[in-house]
């Protein structure tokens, strides 16, 4: 172990490690009790959380004032924002009704009379996730992370610490009236921390950065824990030759302007060429009607130039394409086919999200099949790309890997499997009864019809 590892942070590992040691042989409905008392003694403590927000909106915004933290951060920050707070309960009532994914039996065989194999779900361990400024995710990801039976230590961006803190010792407080210790939630504060923790892998089984694309490669190149990388969301919208004008209107401006902030807001518009002068300015006209600045391609600014609007702008080809705005800006760029579009995206896009607008089934299968993200949709916004959406409840975050998990990180996304084999026979089984001589037994590979381990 490193001398730079702090005694501090290795007791937060040894503890999260022995809690989730312990609620392994807890009875999984034990999860359901718990998060039906989080969601408890977050309602009773709801005055001193907003409160707890409200004071940090304050100092973000006097950081957002001094040019240190952007907009788009600020926002995300803000828990009193529409039925936000109200929904993030709600995601733990959500998760809590989902169907326990441990125990789930995914491959039986029998080896031998009397000798079984079976592939069963299980909780991955102990999870460190790292976060940035949206303190509802502390209880989004705590939720998921007690349901699927795995342990969490949490870190939130320095802009929330005052709600997460009090979130989180809302959660210590509804596990504490369970059989599940209440160590099982720990929450964390200091990039020494981080740090530290990142030496750890003898307790902590898997990291979870969720922001920026540098967050996530400085995690990676910190650590010898597997990391699960939710970075940035460079989407698209392609809009096809045989789109639908209303349709296409509708899904781009949803894509767009919905929550720019979020990571599934559309940050790229493809048009198909043949559109330049019959759909590209209407969807001009649309898109800065509603506030949104477009950073066009020259085939797209010298189409929509009849418009003379100072919210069309020329883009730059060195850095509009690859920039995740997440305010209302747009890039916009001009495509000769669905295959320049898929290959348009494949090259510039973050691998989060993508939508095509078209009504011909042959472009709406080549874009879904040829575009490598973790999303990709038809005539449909961007913005469905959720956990809470998709009804997983809500979302440890949404992965742009492809490693086991992809997409919104929901229940299913925090479990792995383990091989449980069972002998019935009077004198066990070995392998050396097994093989191709003479007297030697030959391995059956008799398919189980079972839904759960018999035993």
């Amino acid at each position: 172990m490193s001398s730079t590892v702090h005694p501090d942070s290795v007791a937060i590992a040894q503890a999260a490690k022995a809690a989730f040691e312990e609620s392994q042989l807890i009875p999984s409905s034990e999860r359901v009790v718990a998060l039906e008392a989080i969601r408890n003694e977050l309602e009773a403590r709801k005055t001193e959380i907003l409160d707890a927000n409200r004071k940090d909106m304050i100092a973000a915004q006097a950081e957002v004032d001094a040019g240190r933290l952007s907009e788009s951060l600020l926002k995300r920050l803000d828990l009193n924002r529409g039925d936000k707070w109200d929904a993030m309960l709600q995601g733990v009532s959500d998760v809590a009704a989902l169907p326990d994914p441990t125990g789930c039996v995914s491959y039986a065989t029998t080896l031998d009379d009397g000798l079984e194999l079976y592939r069963v779900s299980c909780p991955i361990g102990v999870l460190l996730v790292i976060f940035e400024a949206r303190p509802e995710v502390v209880v989004n990801i705590a939720s998921l992370a007690v349901k699927s039976g795995n342990a969490a230590i949490l870190k939130g961006g320095k802009e929330s610490v005052r709600t997460a803190t009090l979130l989180a010792q809302a959660i210590q407080a509804g596990l504490s009236k369970t059989q599940i210790p209440g160590t099982y939630i720990q929450s964390i504060h200091t990039r020494a921390e981080v740090s530290s923790l990142l030496e750890l892998d003898q307790y902590i089984d898997l990291v979870i950065p969720r922001g920026s694309n540098s967050l996530v490669r400085s995690i990676q190149n910190s650590t010898r824990i597997p990391v699960m990388g939710h970075a940035d969301g460079l989407c698209h919208v392609y809009v096809d030759a045989s789109a639908d004008f209303a349709k296409a209107q509708r899904v781009v401006l949803d894509s767009k302007t919905d929550y720019p902030a979020a990571c599934n807001a559309a940050e790229t518009l493809l048009v198909h060429e043949s559109l330049l002068t019959i759909l590209w300015p209407d969807l001009a006209r649309s898109l800065t009607s509603a506030g949104v600045t477009l950073l066009c391609d020259p085939s797209t600014l010298a189409a929509a130039a009849p418009l003379a609007s100072d919210l069309i702008r020329a883009a730059n080809p060195a850095s509009t394409y690859t920039t995740e705005h997440l305010s209302l800006t747009l890039s916009v760029a001009a495509v000769p086919s669905v295959g320049a579009a898929i290959k348009w995206i494949n090259a510039h896009s973050s691998h989060h999200t993508d939508s095509i607008v078209t009504e011909d089934e042959g472009a709406a299968s080549a874009f879904c099949r040829g575009v490598d993200s973790a999303g990709t949709f038809v005539n449909a916004s961007t913005r469905f790309a959720d956990g809470f959406r998709y009804g997983f409840g809500t979302e440890v975050g949404i992965s742009t890997g492809r490693i086991h998990a992809r997409g919104p990180v929901g229940l299913e996304g925090l479990v792995i499997y383990k091989y449980m084999l069972r002998s019935k026979a009077a004198s066990g089984h070995i392998v050396g009864e097994f093989g191709s001589g003479a007297g030697k037994k030959q391995y059956k590979h008799k398919p189980i019809n079972a839904s759960s381990v018999p035993f």
